[in-house]
C-alpha cells in the first residue's frame, strides 16, 4: 500500500511491518498505539522502525492511518481516568 509520511512516500506491505517488528521489546506505551502480534507498540516507535526517520518527523496520526489501512488495530491516547470524588473531599 502507497502511504505519505513525513512527505515521504512509502509502499507499505502488512507481513513486512510484522517482520520489522518480530523481536523487538515494544518500549511503555503513553500515547496512542498500535497491535501487532501479540504485543501493544507505540505509533511513534513503529513509525520510526518502519520509516527510518527520527520520531519528530512525523506524526502519530500519519502512522496510525497508514496502519488502519493495512488492517492493524490502532488505539488513540489514553487518558487517565478523573476520580469521581473531589480531591478536597478525599482527605476529610
Amino acid at each position: 500500500m502507497r502511504c505519505v509520511i513525513a512527505r515521504f512516500p512509502f509502499d507499505l506491505i502488512k507481513s513486512e511491518v510484522e517482520h520489522s517488528m518480530a523481536g523487538r521489546e515494544p518500549e511503555p506505551v503513553t500515547s496512542a498505539s498500535v497491535v501487532i502480534g501479540p504485543h501493544s507498540y507505540p505509533v511513534k516507535q513503529v513509525g520510526e522502525v518502519i520509516t527510518k526517520q527520527d520520531r519528530r518527523d512525523f506524526t502519530e496520526l500519519e502512522v496510525a492511518r497508514a496502519l488502519t489501512r493495512l488492517g492493524f488495530v490502532c488505539h488513540p491516547t489514553v487518558t487517565p481516568a478523573r476520580s469521581a470524588v473531589p480531591s478536597w473531599a478525599e482527605t476529610a
